[in-house]
């Protein structure tokens, strides 16, 4: 196939280097196969000048973790005016921070968990320890920890007893130098992806060890998975809806994940959004994908043309 020169951008310096990697090799395998020209790259000093030189018609980023999702690497893109696959600089950087997320996507009405950003500063300089027995009338006698920014699970913990807490937020500041204690809610869990503005099948994700963490990610047999979600049809689509609005209020584009809970009144909680969703053989993306009638070379194919939509105008 003649036509478009693509680069695909993957791994990086973030904790979850490994598993971008793994998404950008099947990316531009897929791509490659179904004889695109692409090339990957990784997140290195040579980047700019690599793009700059040569700079591809486009670009897929397959990118987790800061640098990739927190607005840097779009904005560099947008200042050597090539295109690219998931939301601009802007959107990116909000959706990175999870308490920022989630105090826009409630402020536009969408059900979340009630949570509190707690920062090292404000431990280290001005005492919070000293205010942290309030967090249970305030958030619900079990609460997650977890990093305001970062993905795959990494620094999450489940807080059943204040004496916990202090353990539980060391663990999560290690990555991130502000974290979210949030009202834990039982329940399915559920994925909902959202391509180009049209919410794809929720997936439910089961984790054979309990805890949906890093390992059940992306380890092959830890988690079993239902497509569409072993729930009626009405909180199906509920839940898309949700995802939908969410996505509108953030400002994504092209593709983005939302993550939710289903209680057990079949009421769905707004969790957090990833806007570069994995594309390993266990992630949720091209399992929706699949679902809803598109292969995963499909898919890759439908977020190149995406990103070409907005080639500048020479």
């Amino acid at each position: 196939m003649s036509g478009p020169r693509i680069a695909v951008l993957a791994g990086g310096p973030s904790f979850e280097r490994e598993v971008s990697l793994r998404s950008g090799s099947r990316m531009t395998e897929a791509l490659s196969d179904a004889g695109w020209k692409v090339d990957r790259l990784d997140l290195d000093d040579t980047l700019v000048d690599k793009l700059a030189t040569h700079p591809p018609d486009g670009v897929l980023l397959a990118l987790h973790g800061k640098a990739g999702e927190d607005g840097t690497v779009q904005g560099i893109l947008e200042m050597l005016g090539i295109p690219y696959s998931g939301p601009d600089p802007s959107a990116s950087a909000l959706v990175w921070d999870k308490g920022l997320c989630k105090g826009v996507v409630s402020r536009g009405g969408v059900l979340t968990p009630p949570w509190l950003t707690i920062t090292v500063d404000a431990i280290r300089d001005l005492g919070a320890r000293r205010a942290f027995h309030r967090l249970e009338s305030q958030i619900g006698a079990i609460q997650v920890v977890k990093p305001s920014q970062g993905g795959a699970s990494m620094g999450v913990s489940l807080v059943d007893d204040v004496s916990k807490l202090n353990d539980a937020l060391r663990s999560a500041l290690s990555y991130h130098t502000a974290a979210l204690v949030e009202q834990h809610i039982s329940g399915t869990e559920v994925a909902v992806a959202v391509l180009a503005g049209q919410p794809l099948p929720p997936v439910e994700a089961v984790p054979k060890g309990g805890q949906y963490d890093f390992a059940a990610r992306y380890t092959h047999g830890a988690t079993e998975f239902f497509v569409p979600a072993r729930l009626d049809a009405a909180t199906l689509a509920r839940c898309q809806e949700m995802a939908l609005t969410a996505w509108r209020l953030t400002g994504c584009r092209d593709i983005a994940r939302a993550d939710l809970i289903v209680d057990d009144r079949g009421q769905p909680w707004f969790l957090e959004i990833d806007t570069c969703p994995g594309m390993t053989e266990t992630s949720l993306l091209p399992m929706a994908a699949e679902a809803a009638g598109l292969t995963f070379t499909s898919l890759c194919e439908r977020l190149v043309g995406l990103a070409l939509e907005r080639t500048p105008a020479r």
